[in-house]
Formats: C-alpha cells, sequence, structure tokens
C-alpha cells in the first residue's frame, strides 16, 4: 500500500507540474488563439475575437484557466477544440488517433528489441575482439542519426527510388495488413535505429559485467553449454537496466513520433500535438500532454513490478 500510495502522489505531482508548465509556455507563444479562428474581425473594437476569449476563458489568470481545465479532466472531460461555429471534443480525435502511435510504439519497441538483443549477446560473448568493435561502432552510427534526417532518407529510396513503401499516408490493420505493414516500415525504422543502439550498448555493459560473477563461473564449471549460460543465466539479471530505459524510452519515442507523425502525414498523437501547437489549441495540448504523462508514470509503475519478476533478489527484499 505504501509503494501505491507513492506511485499516486507520484502521478499527481508529474500531472500538475507538466500541465501547467505547458500552460506557461504556450502563453509565451507569439499568436493568440482567437486569431488563428477569427482571422478577420471587421467589426468595431474587435467584438467577436473579445467574445470568443470571454467564452473560452482566455482572459482569466494562467492559475485559473489551469485549475478549470484540471477539473474538468480528472472527471474525463478533455475540453473542446477552439472553433468560431461548433466544438470538437478533444477526446474524439484522442480515441481515433491514439491507436495509431500506440501500434508504432509497440512496433518500434519491439523490432528495437528483437535485434538488439541478439546482438548485444554477440559482443558481450565477443567482448574485446572485432567482432565486438564493430557492433559497437555501428551502435554510435546508429545514435547519431536523427530520426527526421532517417525518415527522410527511408522515404525518398524506399518510396521515391523503389517504390515498396508508401511516402505519406497511414493504413489502418483493420483496412489492408500488408498495406498497413507497408505504411508503418519507415516510421518504426526510423525511430528504432537510435533505440536499437542504446539498448545494445546497454545490455552489453551489464552482460559484460554478469559473466565475470561468481554465480556465472559456477555454471560454467558444472559444464553448462555457452549458450545457456548466456541466454538463461547472465541475460536475466543483466536485463534490469534494459527494461528501465525501454520503459523511459516510451516517452522519447512519443517525442520522435510528433516529428515522424507530422513529415508523413500519419494520424497519431503526435500529429495532435503539433497541429495544437501550431494552431494555439491550449486546451487540447493541456490533454494531449496529460495523457503523455500519465502513460509514461504508470508505465514507470508497471516496471518497478516487472523488476520482481526478473531479479528474485529484489523480490526477497520487498517481500
Amino acid at each position: 500500500m505504501l509503494i501505491l500510495g507513492r506511485k499516486l502522489l507520484q502521478l499527481a505531482v508529474v500531472f500538475v507540474v507538466v500541465t501547467f508548465f505547458t500552460v506557461f509556455l504556450m502563453s509565451l507563444v507569439p499568436g493568440k488563439p482567437e486569431v488563428v479562428v477569427i482571422p478577420f474581425d471587421t467589426t468595431p473594437g474587435q467584438s467577436l475575437q473579445k467574445q470568443f476569449r470571454e467564452d473560452n476563458n482566455l482572459d482569466d489568470p494562467l492559475p485559473i484557466r489551469w485549475a478549470k481545465w484540471a477539473g474538468a479532466f480528472v472527471t474525463g472531460d478533455m475540453g473542446n477544440y477552439y472553433s468560431s461555429s461548433d466544438t470538437e471534443p478533444v477526446s474524439g480525435r484522442v480515441k481515433h488517433n491514439a491507436p495509431t502511435t500506440i501500434l508504432l510504439i509497440i512496433y518500434t519497441q519491439v523490432v528495437s528489441l528483437a535485434v538488439a538483443i541478439p546482438l548485444a549477446v554477440v559482443a558481450a560473448y565477443r567482448a574485446g575482439t572485432k567482432t565486438d568493435k564493430a557492433l559497437n561502432s555501428m551502435a554510435f552510427g546508429f545514435i547519431s542519426m536523427p530520426n527526421f534526417a532517417t525518415a527522410l532518407l527511408l522515404t525518398y529510396w524506399l518510396g521515391v527510388k523503389l517504390g515498396w513503401v508508401p511516402t505519406q499516408g497511414y493504413t489502418a490493420p483493420s483496412e489492408s495488413i500488408p498495406d498497413h505493414l507497408k505504411s508503418m516500415v519507415v516510421p518504426v525504422i526510423a525511430l528504432s535505429l537510435g533505440q536499437i543502439a542504446v539498448y545494445m550498448r546497454l545490455l552489453r555493459s551489464d552482460l559484460v559485467a554478469t559473466l565475470q560473477e561468481d554465480f556465472i563461473l559456477m555454471a560454467k564449471s558444472k559444464g553448462i553449454s555457452n549458450r545457456r549460460v548466456l541466454w538463461r543465466h547472465a541475460l536475466r539479471p543483466s536485463s534490469l537496466t534494459l527494461l528501465t530505459v525501454a520503459g523511459l524510452n516510451v516517452g522519447t519515442l512519443i517525442g520522435g513520433a510528433v516529428v515522424i507523425e507530422y513529415l508523413l502525414g500519419i494520424p497519431g498523437l503526435g500529429t495532435l500535438v503539433g497541429e495544437a501547437i501550431f494552431s494555439r489549441q491550449y486546451v487540447a495540448l493541456q490533454s494531449l500532454v496529460a495523457i503523455i504523462a500519465i502513460t509514461f508514470v504508470l508505465l514507470n509503475f508497471l516496471i518497478d513490478y516487472l523488476y520482481t519478476v526478473l531479479d528474485p533478489r529484489i523480490r526477497e527484499r520487498a517481500a
């Protein structure tokens, strides 16, 4: 119960700090929502724009505006998009776009881990050899490549030159599985390369240290094969740092998805965040940031739980 209480307190603090900081930063961005929504107000004294600000509480002080939004958000009301005519609920767009971003992040994590773990095991087993040095050099190369630049290069080569994948847009799995997978090739590879490098380097370092432990030497002395020692005895205790970083990198992936989705015309949460910033949709941006922050904290809570599953020593200390 104490751990659960701490996590709930952490969730509340992150929610307050992140969303209020977002409101503050957006208030410093040049441009006003009423000018974006009603660019031409020919009435005397710009009465339409003034009425728009009053209707949407834009003249209230920042703390009051945030408090009104937070009170509605915790009851499930994410607010509406600013509009000069009818309003559109933020929740409607989130329900429509969130599955796309979730799939993109899942695909990216699965591909990253599926590639990074075998490479890390090989690098650790051959530590100090040419193979290890080559894999580390490749990892540094992947890290140095910005994901948006990689996406543009892949779009040109795979989409324009070879015609294997679409250059823009997204196909839902319900429409066509093959077309869906093709539309995800470029964004997944662009987001995965940097993650593969980070995961491989971290796991390789932990595996090298674990392979020097006494229980590994004991396993080898019993005649257990090197493959079984690596995959059965060394990998699990070496994966705690990898698990932590994989969970934390979900936030990084969402940040990268903002750019990638916007560049490639993929209708995900990243696209919604970009549109909310450019069109000064304060309420929508606050709700989107809150969803991302809450997801981030809940994932950390899940990771803490998985620690006890992977490492019996942590489970015993917790008991």
